[in-house]
This record gives C-alpha cells, sequence and structure tokens, in this order.
C-alpha cells in the first residue's frame, strides 16, 4: 500500500474537515502518498482528484463543511459505473480509499470493495443514522445548533403564550429531534419512531395551557412527519397558544465542528489510515462504549437501530 485516496460523500456534515485531516496526516507520518477526490464518488468517476500534504490541511480542523466538495451520484450502483471508478484508482496506483459520510457512501465503499479495492468509511452524518456507532460525525455539532436556535425561540414563545412548532433535520431517524427535544425542555417532541396524532398533540397542549398553565409550549418534530406550517395553524385554531412553525433546515449542517466532533473525526480518520495499512478491505470506523473499532461494512448496513425507549420514557417523566 503506498497510495490511498479520501472522499466525503452525500450531505455534508461538521467534522468531515477534520477527519480528512486526519487521515492526510496519519498517511502521511506512514509514508504513504494520500490523494484527495473531490466532490465525491461523482468525482471519482470524473478523475478529479489531487495529491494532498500535511500542509493542504492546515487549520482544517476547526472549519465547518468539506473542502473536498461533496455530491450525490445516484448511478454509483450500476456495475459499468462502479467499474470505471475501479479502473481510474488503478490506473492511478491507489489501492485503498477511505470515505466519509452516510449509508449511501457506505454501499458505494461494499461495492468498491467487492471489487478489490481497499476501502475504509468513516460515519459523517447529522442524523446519526448509522446505528453501528453510538454517534457520527457532524452530529454533536448539529444537535447543538438546534438547541441554540430552540433555546432563542423559547424567549420570544414565553413572551407572546406561543406554541414554536421546530422542524429539525432527521429523515429516518428521530435522534436530533430527541436528543434536542430532551435538553431544550420540550413539551412535545415527534419522531419517525412514534405515532403523530393531532388530536394527541392539541390534546397535550391544552393540559399544558389549562392546566399546567404554561406561558409558551416547544413542539419539536423530525422532518417528513407532517406539514409544520399547518400545524402550527391547528395548534392556533384549537389552543389557547399562538402556534408559530420554524423550520431549521441547512444551518443545523453549518458551522464549526464541536470539540466532540473534532476528537471524534480525528480518531476516527486515523483509525482508518492504521486498518488500511494493516491490510483490512471493507469496514466502518465506529465508536462504541468510547472505544474506536472498526466494524465490517456489511455488518454496519444492517445493523438495527437502537431502541430508543428509555429515553422517551425519561422525556414523558420530566417534562
Amino acid at each position: 500500500m503506498k497510495k490511498i485516496g479520501v472522499l466525503t460523500s452525500g450531505g455534508d456534515s461538521p467534522g468531515m474537515n477534520a477527519a480528512i485531516r486526519a487521515v492526510v496526516r496519519s498517511s502521511v507520518a506512514r509514508g504513504l502518498e494520500v490523494y484527495g477526490i473531490y466532490d465525491g464518488y461523482k468525482g471519482l468517476v470524473e478523475d478529479r482528484m489531487v495529491k494532498l500534504t500535511r500542509f493542504s490541511v492546515s487549520d482544517m480542523i476547526i472549519k465547518g463543511g468539506t473542502m473536498l466538495g461533496s455530491a450525490r451520484l445516484p448511478e454509483f450502483k450500476e456495475p459499468e459505473i462502479i467499474d470505471k471508478a475501479v479502473d481510474i484508482l488503478k490506473n492511478r496506483g491507489i489501492d485503498g480509499l477511505v470515505v466519509v459520510g452516510g449509508d449511501g457512501t457506505f454501499r458505494g465503499a461494499q461495492a468498491l470493495s467487492e471489487r478489490g479495492i481497499a476501502c475504509i468509511a468513516l460515519p459523517g452524518t447529522i442524523d446519526n443514522d448509522i446505528a453501528a456507532t453510538e454517534y457520527s460525525i457532524g452530529f454533536d455539532t448539529a444537535l447543538q445548533t438546534v438547541i441554540e436556535n430552540v433555546d432563542k425561540l423559547r424567549d420570544t414563545s414565553s413572551s407572546h403564550h406561543r406554541c414554536s412548532v421546530i422542524e429539525v433535520m432527521g429523515n429516518r431517524c428521530g435522534d436530533l429531534a430527541l436528543y434536542s427535544g430532551i435538553t431544550t425542555g420540550a413539551e412535545i417532541i415527534i419522531t419517525s419512531d412514534s405515532e403523530f396524532k393531532l388530536e394527541t398533540v392539541i390534546e397535550k397542549l391544552n393540559y399544558f395551557d389549562l392546566v399546567k398553565q404554561k406561558n409558551h409550549a416547544i413542539v419539536i418534530i423530525s422532518e417528513k412527519i407532517t406539514d409544520v406550517y399547518q400545524l402550527a395553524k391547528e395548534i392556533s385554531k384549537q389552543t389557547g397558544f399562538s402556534g408559530r412553525a420554524t423550520v431549521l433546515g441547512h444551518i443545523q449542517r453549518g458551522g464549526s465542528p464541536t470539540a466532540f466532533d473534532r476528537l471524534l473525526a480525528t480518531r476516527m480518520g486515523d483509525k482508518a489510515v492504521e486498518r488500511i495499512v494493516e491490510g483490512f478491505k471493507s469496514e466502518c470506523i465506529c465508536l462504541v462504549n468510547n472505544e474506536i473499532v472498526a466494524v465490517d461494512i456489511n455488518e454496519a448496513l444492517n445493523t438495527p437501530e437502537p431502541n430508543r425507549k428509555q429515553l422517551v420514557e425519561l422525556h414523558e417523566r420530566l417534562v
């Protein structure tokens, strides 16, 4: 193993640059050449890459986004596209690849590894939807962003007897909604794991208004569950609160990564290079019990989502 590549794919997440930095500097320290591939698998099949040195990644640990860019390439599941990527890597003498992204990125790495390219995947997604790892790169930063914005909305909600309905990201994973809901003291948390019923939401809000006599309420809901603007209108009609909807959107992806994400990305990036040098071909680097471990990509993709029942029950006791 003399040359490896690194790419970021799918949605960007804070800490990706820290991971790239760790991969580059760990590779250089081990005597490897490392090539940064622009715009994920799209840039790979277009043969757009550049040799990186330790100085190429100076100060990257503090920056959000990804210096290599990211893109989605649905066609990468097609055999001829994958074969083209393999040919490009082999022609350049690149024997191994470190990829950072979510489950789609992992599947691309899995396909390349089946064709002889050693691939180590790092979980980089704000949704925290790679179940094999306790935390993915970027989740903690996105969570802090949500918390900061909910805290600000609480101030104005309290001043006007409002119910703020706040939509957060997390397409198939409710961790952002659940964790932010608990840590901001939200009255109601709605995730993809819970059944959404308008009448239940209205009943709970009337209880908080009439029985507990609260001067505000916070509802945090995962994306793609319901139209939050329509939900806010119904809250205004059927409760004593004035409903207001806020969609945090892509603001959750940006910003300088937290210390947790910087350290996680650094540890994972270094571990990825270590595993490639040791000859491993198809793995995902995960955080388990605060230890950085390697898990087979197939196992990582098929790990069931953890049960968050205890956290849900904790919220219900304390609300």
